[in-house]
């Protein structure tokens, strides 16, 4: 990759592939956790996630490219670490970890969206800015509700 362009069309692949990957991993740990107030945030970020696929689809027409996913070892190593959370934890340790992991997925998805949402802006792509824009407001809203849930609930 030479121009920014370029890496806004690479890292727009990273977050198709993550967000697909995501909605696939999302409904295991929403059967593994005991609190229904997690299983309910999960349940409605693995929604919010399903809408997110179809934005991006709208974001790669705006530069003309067909919507594909480039693997993401990122999110890949992500979605281990929860899987083996899943698999080594019980108790109070399970929801607590899961919830970690979780939030550890949302700090890249937003960290992701907000350098897409910006590329977008300085490339002059107005409507992938605002797209990019929504989503990264969902990503920032799904870490909040797991924040909340992890103070005042899972954690104790």
């Amino acid at each position: 990759m030479q121009t920014l362009s370029e890496l806004f069309e690479n890292t727009l692949k990273d977050i198709y592939f993550a967000e697909n990957a995501i909605s696939e991993a999302l409904p295991k740990a929403s059967r593994a956790v005991k609190s229904a107030d997690l299983k309910k945030a999960l349940d409605h970020h693995l929604e919010e996630t399903k809408g997110q696929i179809e934005t991006l689809k709208k974001v790669f027409k705006t530069i003309n490219v067909k919507p594909m996913g480039e693997k993401c070892d990122a999110t890949e190593g992500l979605l281990k670490e929860t899987d083996g959370v899943i698999g080594e934890s019980k108790g109070v340790a399970l929801d607590a970890g899961v919830l970690a992991a979780c939030q550890a997925v949302e700090h890249y998805e937003i960290a992701r969206y907000g350098s897409l949402r910006e590329w977008a802006k300085v490339l002059g792509n107005e409507e992938a800015h605002v797209l990019l824009s929504e989503i990264l407001d969902q990503e920032k809203a799904a870490n909040n509700v797991l924040t909340n849930l992890a103070v005042s609930k899972i954690n104790h």
